[in-house]
């Protein structure tokens, strides 16, 4: 589980009116520095970077502030150096991998970033990209400097009346899409997250599966965060799936694509070509796969470019500069990953919540959106506290929790950089709409002194819809540990932590047993089980029929059960496909927490 972005910082005094220093290790654009330096109490070291960690540990005690781009490892040893004076880490970038969030979360030092400051520089790349790709300009160019003159090969396609098929609508894909769009192409979008909505405003087709989309795009670009649910996102499976004509892109990251199955559909002429940006090793290991992709006469490859422009190398040092000039000031930050907004003492009661309510945003995405080709986008959420819970007045990090765990299997980093800041722009960008309420007299769930509903509904009109279309998890604290109590209709009592295959089956004999042998024939070790029955409400047909329940062969109304395994070992594909194929099972989903 990726640490709470919204812990807060370990109370520290505050610093008398004099000079603050900042450490920039590496190159920044001049404008960024300026503003800095215009603040007559901070005092700006720019030594010949990037540092080693032995370097950065001995430097860096004596700093406030330390801004770095993508060569600087910010570890966990430099920041325990730090813990005296440092309060912020800024990225000159989007991705963060190079700073150990979670050590900073715990010494109390807020990381910033800035995640739009290379949108516009990223989305043309990849326009360049798909051009290039469509008028072989990469070998044209080369054949030219080498004194050949090679029209008749290298015969191009037009991309106006073309589709392109967009795996992930966030800003970055949005604005590509847009762009397509002024190009006079036809835009389908893959992004379980987006709503309906939105994409009807940006005027592309919004599709449920990636699948959907493959065999009628002409070019296809992905803008996804690199994940384990995004690793190799594309293999040979889905490249198989593609026309002839096709070409495909990648601006986002290395590992998107099935790199050997890549290379594999560009000898064999699956598809006829690639733009790529990105790859798995930087720059590409001779000899590798990546290497012969990046040489491959029908690759068009350039070396990580997609934020190489001078706007944007101005846009990320003015956006992150200004987040430090104003948390040392005493101000918040406009992109934190991990900034904490909540005094010490009312944090303490309710941390164990916000773990619970993010994991439950988490396990509502990847087992009823994810796993079920659902949506989070265009969903309406109700967040209902109970109990004690109900009477806090500053309930901010549980919305923000909430809004973490939803969107955290399609965030660049893992949800961390969602916040109480920037939690309801992100909820309004995505589509999804979340009310809050305060039932103090324990409600729906009186077994506990302080409880937590999160209820889906659909986003249809009338209420009888919403109430068909009703998705629930439940859950409570016990000390230290959270607990889920409902997960839909069936009661639970299970710790939401790990990997987890929640299996919906037929509550009869040998089910367990079944499951188990399956799984240990691949490899797969059950470390804890629940299961969770329920009973459809009628003994007789039309009774069961009422409450749609399924019917048995005796006629009667058949028993239902979850199946929730805490497992360790490689859940593929396949296993989850023969899960699926077993008798008696409904539906499976696997759920990392």
């Amino acid at each position: 589980m990726a640490p709470s972005a919204l812990d807060p910082p370990t109370p520290t005094p505050a610093f008398p009116p004099a000079t603050y220093r900042i450490l920039v290790p590496e190159h920044l654009s001049p404008e960024g520095l300026a503003l800095l330096r215009a603040n007559p109490t901070f005092a700006v070291d720019t030594p010949p970077g990037p540092l080693s960690e032995a370097e950065l540990c001995a430097l860096i005690p004596a700093y406030h502030a330390l801004i770095v781009r993508s060569e600087t490892r910010v570890t966990a040893a430099v920041l325990a150096a730090g813990a005296a004076k440092l309060r912020v880490v800024a990225r000159a970038g989007v991705g963060v991998d190079n700073i150990d969030v979670a050590a900073a979360t715990r010494g109390g030092i807020v990381v910033v970033n800035s995640p739009s400051g290379n949108l516009v520089a990223a989305a043309e790349h990849t326009v360049a990209l798909l051009l290039a790709t469509a008028r072989h300009v990469g070998a044209a160019d080369a054949g030219v400097k080498a004194g050949r003159w090679e029209r008749a090969r290298l015969v191009g396609v037009e991309v106006g009346r073309k589709t392109l098929g967009v795996v992930g609508f966030g800003k970055v894909g949005m604005k590509v899409a847009r762009m397509a769009k002024g190009l006079g192409m036809r835009v389908v979008v893959v992004d379980p997250y987006a709503s309906k909505e939105v994409a009807a405003r940006a005027g592309v087709e919004l599709r449920a599966a990636l699948a959907d989309v493959l065999a009628e795009v002409d070019f296809l670009t992905v803008h996804t965060p690199l994940l384990a649910s995004t690793l190799g996102l594309l293999g040979e499976k889905e490249l198989r799936r593609m026309k002839k004509t096709a070409r495909v892109l990648n601006v986002a990251r290395g590992g998107v694509y099935d790199e050997a199955a890549l290379l594999k559909a560009l000898d064999e002429g699956w598809i006829a070509g690639a733009g790529l940006d990105v790859f798995t090793s930087e720059p590409p290991v001779e000899g590798s796969v990546a290497a012969r992709l990046a040489a491959h006469p029908k690759v068009v490859s350039t070396p990580h470019l997609g934020a190489s422009t001078v706007e944007a190398q101005e846009n990320v040092s003015m956006d992150v500069c200004a987040q430090v000039v104003e948390i040392l000031k005493g101000g918040l930050p406009t992109a934190a990953v991990n900034a904490p907004i909540i005094l010490p003492e009312e944090y303490r009661r309710l941390q164990p919540f916000v773990r619970l309510i993010e994991r439950m945003g988490s396990l509502y995405t990847q087992h009823f959106a994810s796993a079920r080709g659902g949506m989070v986008g265009g969903r309406r959420f109700e967040l209902v506290y109970h109990g004690e819970l109900a009477g806090m007045s500053n309930t901010r990090p549980l919305f923000a929790a909430l809004v973490k765990g939803l969107v955290s299997s399609i965030s660049d980093l893992g949800g961390r950089d969602v916040n109480i800041v920037n939690a309801t722009l992100i909820a309004k960008e995505r589509g999804i709409a979340i009310d809050e309420k305060h039932v103090r007299d324990g409600g729906a769930v009186p077994t506990y002194a302080s409880a937590v509903t999160l209820r889906s509904l659909s986003s249809g009109g009338d209420e009888a819809a919403s109430q068909a279309g009703e998705q629930v998890i439940e859950g409570y604290v016990s000390g230290n540990d959270v607990f889920i109590s409902k997960l839909d209709r069936f009661t639970a009592n299970f710790q939401p932590q790990g990997t987890l295959l929640v299996l919906h089956n037929y509550d009869e004999p040998g089910k367990i047993g079944n499951v188990g042998m399956l799984l240990g024939r691949h490899g797969v070790n059950i470390n804890s089980m629940h299961v969770a029955s329920a009973l459809y409400g009628g003994a007789t047909p039309a009774a069961a029929a009422i409450v749609d329940g399924p019917i048995a062969a005796n006629g009667r109304a058949a028993r239902e059960a979850l199946m929730i395994l805490g497992v360790a070992g490689e859940v593929t594909e396949d296993v989850l496909r023969e899960l699926e194929a077993a008798e008696g099972i409904l539906d499976v989903s696997l759920v990392r927490l």
